[in-house]
């Protein structure tokens, strides 16, 4: 009989992860342990050698102790918890990337690692339209000066007023399960779309009704709005400079919900005051949680969100299901739809899936 160790939190919660075996698998075949790790009320960070993560490598041995799969959405599986943990056969972590694993370890130990992609697709891209809205319309700021007891006639003002995505052109960083759903959205709202990625094919966009443009300077030069969708490499990390900033016209609105890493956050005070950009909507930063002295916090044109766009039940829900179904694939002797380290399958006697 399988026991399948459960390292759950506050977003992805034991019950989560036990109702979606239950709907995959014979739960009267199969024991389980579960506990439930400090986050998101304790931040995620660096243990071990292992990013983003949550809890102890002791706590986390202990944890799958004897268990043949374990599930997680934070723990860290490090090469310390896979040479303690002798009977474990596959760890499926249900976000998007698994970077609380040490592959390489768990390749070593023949442990085969699973993932979530596409888990949070929805969410952030409705996010991503919602924080374009908030800046190009200053919800925001004038919710907040409303609250605080300001009635001001002048947001009527010219210079004050907001503008419309309707026969915008906005411009993807990124094409992936995120950018087209925002493509999808935003087109609804009549926007004209433009599209660099490099890695996504012609038939694809042409099929989805957006325009591809062959390079980042082109897209930020003609894009009155642009949101980030890319994923990042060392090949995109600070792609978003502040040679890029200034190709963007007048007035232009920057959204990143994707990853800090891909923007240069220090011209954005100085770019904001002179107009040059005319708003930013960020829910990802280069330092997570900014410095409270962060001069963005001051800046009434910047939308800012703590990294909160994938945040929704549905997410959860389905990151769980996503790894439960991998699991019953994966008793069933078939191989999982997600695997990040297929060098694996052959110990294990699976075969890759085309």
């Amino acid at each position: 009989m399988p026991m399948i160790a459960i390292a759950a939190d506050g977003f992805v919660t034991p019950d989560l992860f036990r109702s979606a075996l239950e709907r995959e698998i014979d739960g009267a075949a199969t024991t389980f342990r579960a506990i439930t790790l400090d986050w998101p009320q304790e931040p995620f960070g660096e243990v071990g050698d292992v990013l983003e993560a949550s809890g102890t490598i002791e706590e986390t041995i202990d944890a799958v102790a004897g268990a043949h799969i374990a599930l997680t959405q934070m723990a860290p599986f490090t090469a310390e918890v896979f040479d303690a943990s002798p009977d474990l056969r596959m760890v499926g972590v249900c976000r998007g990337g698994p970077v609380n694993v040490d592959l390489q370890a768990a390749t070593d130990a023949g442990v085969l690692v699973t993932f979530a992609p596409g888990r949070n697709a929805q969410a952030a891209a409705e996010f991503a339209v919602g924080l374009t809205l908030s800046a190009m319309r200053r919800i925001p700021f004038t919710n907040s000066e409303l609250k605080n007891g300001a009635w001001r006639g002048d947001h009527y003002a010219w210079e004050n007023v907001g503008v419309e995505l309707h026969g915008a052109t906005v411009g993807l960083v990124g094409y992936g399960a995120i950018g087209r759903i925002v493509a999808r959205i935003l087109k609804a709202f009549g926007a004209d779309i433009i599209v660099y990625d490099p890695y996504t094919d012609s038939a694809t966009l042409a099929s989805d009704g957006v325009e591809a443009v062959d390079g980042l300077d082109e897209l930020l030069s003609r894009s009155a709005v642009v949101s980030l969708h890319a994923r990042l490499t060392p090949e995109t990390e600070r792609m978003i400079d502040e040679r890029a900033l200034n190709l963007l016209p007048r007035g232009a609105v920057l959204v990143n919900t994707a990853r800090g890493g891909l923007l240069d956050y220090a011209p954005l005070p100085g770019l904001l005051q002179s107009g040059r950009l005319g708003a930013v909507a960020l829910d990802v930063y280069d330092v997570e949680p900014p410095p409270g002295d962060w001069p963005l916090f001051v800046e009434p044109n910047a939308v800012v969100t703590p990294h909160l766009a994938g945040a929704t039940r549905q997410t959860a829900m389905r990151a769980a299901d996503i790894v439960a179904r991998d699991v019953a694939r994966f008793l069933d002797d078939r191989t999982p739809l997600h695997v990040a380290n297929p060098a694996v399958l052959t110990t294990l006697n699976l075969v890759p899936t085309s």
